[in-house]
């Protein structure tokens, strides 16, 4: 028997939500340290781009402490890492019975856990300490659920949500990146620039990775090909697009003869990611190449809600 629409949903947005939690807390702490290595004139334009690249718009006329607390803390911010785990919990509580009882306890003991710093008034002595604490915690969850959880239909909808959001976000961020340091061009790059560089690869977990696949030699135009079109690192877009298509594909074929939209557009994306050179896309045009699959992403998600969450209500409807 296919699962419930509302069951499917929850699981879905609850691996959204964590994926942005885990994502937010992973580029703030990057920030944080390059605010440090990086020349105090500096410091606003880091923000400034930090904010826009993870789809944020706070109100004006926060101080940096300010912002670090409404971007970690702020209920009102529906994107905050504490707003996230929230509703990632929310959706975990209904849905208790189509999981595990650890997926259950790392969640519940994860909420506590931010609620608990965001109570705290000396929290920001120790930022770095909290925002790894999110990391970490949002990674023991991603195990615990492979390990205890059955892989069917609810397991697929749990990746389909945690891929769908990172490549999402991490287009993002690659988009807002490439606007400011371009991907080719000079043959040297200067301290500052080679700082920011590594601060990309270190966002999304790939400078280890990264340095042994080109060593240490960085060059924007390697990692921009890494970031985008390795079909090996997990936090590339080519790899999650490959991980949405695989979901499509694993997912009964009950429920995928109801349509299949979100099937044909997740296949779209993966040929456009697998067979794209990274001497195809012109100097310049990163933001038209990323802003499609920003594009292509919302279309995915808006396709699996239409036939997967809404479609069994309207079929219960008219039977």
């Amino acid at each position: 028997m296919d699962m419930l629409s509302r069951v499917s949903d929850s699981l879905y947005w609850m691996s959204r939500y964590l994926e942005r939690a885990e994502h937010t807390a992973r580029v703030l702490e990057v920030h944080l340290g390059l605010q440090l290595e990086s020349f105090s004139a500096a410091s606003q334009e880091h923000w400034q781009r930090m904010i826009t690249s993870l789809g944020l718009e706070p109100p004006e006329g926060l101080s940096d402490n300010d912002l670090v607390q409404w971007v970690c803390f702020d209920p009102s911010n529906r994107l905050s890492i504490v707003s996230s785990i929230a509703f990632a919990r929310d959706n975990a509580r209904q849905v208790r019975e189509h999981t595990s009882s650890e997926m259950w306890e790392q969640i519940n003991m994860l909420f506590h856990h931010v609620r608990s710093n965001a109570l705290q008034e000396d929290w920001e002595a120790e930022p770095v300490d909290f925002l790894r604490s999110v990391r970490d915690g949002a990674h023991l969850f991603q195990g615990i659920t492979d390990s205890t959880m059955s892989h069917g239909q609810g397991w697929q909808f749990i990746q389909l949500g945690r891929f769908i959001e990172r490549a999402s976000a991490t287009s993002l961020l690659l988009d807002e990146h490439f606007k400011h340091f371009q991907p080719a061009g000079a043959a040297t790059i200067d301290f500052q620039e080679h700082s920011e560089w590594i601060g990309l690869l270190k966002s999304l977990t790939a400078f280890e990775a990264y340095c042994k696949v080109y060593t240490a030699d960085l060059k924007p135009e390697r990692v921009a090909e890494f970031l985008l079109l390795s079909d090996e690192f997990p936090h590339s877009i080519r790899f999650a697009v490959d991980q949405i298509d695989t979901v499509m594909k694993a997912l009964p074929e009950s429920i995928r003869s109801v349509g299949n939209r979100p099937a044909r557009l997740a296949g779209k994306l993966r040929a456009t990611l697998s067979y794209t050179q990274m001497d195809e896309i012109p100097t310049g045009g990163m933001h038209d190449f990323l802003e499609n699959v920003q594009r292509q992403c919302t279309q995915i998600h808006n396709a699996v809600h239409q036939v997967y969450i809404e479609y069994p209500i309207d079929a219960a409807l008219e039977a």
